[in-house]
């Protein structure tokens, strides 16, 4: 999206760059720079969620993250892979491993030693997986909007075999030039299941959503959403040894709150934060979830 800078969602974002991910090619990534004046100060590496890209995951959090601790907080984000307009392509999969992998690898490529994994929604499973896999990398988590398990009642286990369901039909559609009206089948699909379609009553800002959401590639998507049905980490949560905190929505149905507060359970210490929102408290409510942010991470990161 383009505008003035009262228009625009992401005028504060961190710039583009290009990062080469060995076998698998070149990514776009948001990356402020190296932190100036702030040694051992872990990078905040924002993991977005499902179906959505990092700019529309982030982009209320940019200008108060850029400005948080006076600016001397490196910020890393990019569109997971088979999401938004910039997410990978390459791979022959896409499951909570392999998002978690590329996370590991983008770390490496830009040279950094520890990150705190701020995850939301779908990115907080990732950032779960994240620990799991590369613990020399993590040395924080924070954990938003997310869950040690998704599909737990009948209605979420329909849902999810629905959408594994979806990906080879969507893959075939985007082999034969299809793909536009397949999001729209999907978005049309969603917003009946939901009841009723997502608005945040701006219909430029709306618009924009859309575009960067469908941007995606359909069929790696949907086999991110069809792993996400099958993660649970209830087994192993106990054991993260480095500081953790989770950001509580309370008038979320798209990850139940009861989900929200069965990960708080199986965490060993973590600090809690809540906000009485739904969940995309990220985009519409964001006087609520920026303090409860970065409130987290100072519980997180190391004090100055």
């Amino acid at each position: 999206m383009t505008g003035d800078a009262s228009t625009d969602p992401v005028r504060d974002a961190p710039p583009w760059r290009v990062v080469d991910l060995p076998g698998l090619g070149p990514i776009e990534v948001r990356d402020s720079g190296p932190a100036t004046g702030a040694r051992n100060q872990p990078t905040i590496m924002l993991l977005h969620g499902w179906t959505t890209s990092a700019d529309l995951n982030w982009c209320r959090s940019y200008g108060p993250l850029a400005g948080w601790r006076g600016g001397r907080t490196r910020l890393v984000t990019w569109d997971h892979r088979g999401h938004g307009a910039r997410g990978l392509r390459t791979g022959t999969t896409t499951d909570l491993n392999d998002l978690a992998d590329d996370a590991a690898a983008i770390a490496r490529a830009l040279g950094i030693e520890q990150v705190v994994a701020v995850g939301y929604s779908m990115g907080g499973a990732v950032a779960q997986v994240l620990w799991r896999r590369h613990r020399d990398l993590v040395a924080g988590l924070v954990l938003g909007a997310t869950a040690a398990r998704f599909a737990v009642a009948d209605r979420q286990r329909q849902d999810f075999d629905m959408i594994g369901r979806g990906v080879g039909t969507s893959r075939l559609l985007e082999t034969v030039g299809c793909g536009g009206p397949a999001w729209r089948y999907a978005r049309w699909l969603g917003d009946r299941r939901a009841g009723g379609s997502a608005s945040t009553g701006d219909a430029v800002f709306d618009k924009w959503a859309w575009q960067e959401t469908r941007a995606g590639v359909l069929s790696r998507v949907l086999a991110a959403g069809r792993d996400l049905g099958r993660f649970d980490s209830t087994g192993w949560l106990n054991g993260v040894d480095v500081p953790h905190a989770v950001l509580v929505c309370e008038k979320d149905e798209t990850v139940p709150t009861v989900r929200q507060r069965e990960l708080v359970a199986a965490l060993p210490y973590p600090t809690v934060h809540r906000m009485a929102a739904d969940h995309a408290a990220c985009v519409t409510r964001p006087e609520l979830f920026v303090p409860a942010l970065t409130e987290a991470l100072d519980a997180v990161l190391p004090s100055e």
